[in-house]
């Protein structure tokens, strides 16, 4: 099957985490749609596992959810191209307090592909040293530790409905501890 041909790319919102566009778009049988555009520049996040077997995660308040949620500790990539690695290490330290040389990579995800680019690249962080927490201005973190039956327990509850945190919980789950 061929691709449809986008014709344009119209941004009409450009904010500090996002940016909104409209594309037109030929479809197959030559008609012209539009579509609605997010584009982000990507964001990392990490699964920290400490020496005990505990998971790290981190509670926030989510003004979209209205809420406070149980997530993994990331964060948006400073540029397009800086390595989620080094997002994701940064990360780890300024929400946990941790830091890690240990870093590997577990999964990526695309986070709304019908609409939106971003890309979560995901890491496991293991020998964590404790330093002390970074956060940016208006940031307010609770770090949180579980064991991953419990965890797993969470997503299954519906306690926890993050994306990545939900594919990083599984993925680890299924890949290390079956």
């Amino acid at each position: 099957m061929e691709p449809l041909k986008r014709l344009s790319r119209e941004l009409k919102y450009k904010g500090a985490i996002i940016d909104i566009y409209v594309d037109k778009v030929q479809d197959l049988d030559g008609k012209v749609h539009d579509y609605d555009f997010i584009g982000h520049n990507g964001a990392a996040a990490v699964l920290p596992v400490k020496d005990d077997g505990k998971i790290l995660m981190v509670k926030q308040y989510r003004n979209a959810l209205d809420r406070f949620t149980i997530e993994l500790p990331a964060g948006g990539l400073n540029g397009k191209d800086e390595p989620g690695i080094v997002c994701a290490a940064r990360e780890l330290e300024e929400e946990t307090g941790y830091r890690s040389e240990n870093l590997e990579h577990l999964i990526t995800i695309r986070t709304t592909i019908a609409f939106c680019n971003e890309q979560i690249e995901i890491y496991i962080a293991r020998d964590l040293e404790k330093t002390q927490q970074h956060l940016d201005e208006g940031e307010f973190v609770e770090v949180v530790e579980f064991t991953i039956d419990e965890l797993v327990e969470m997503v299954y509850n519906s306690t926890i409905q993050d994306s990545k945190t939900i594919s990083a919980i599984m993925t680890y789950y299924n890949k290390y501890c079956r």
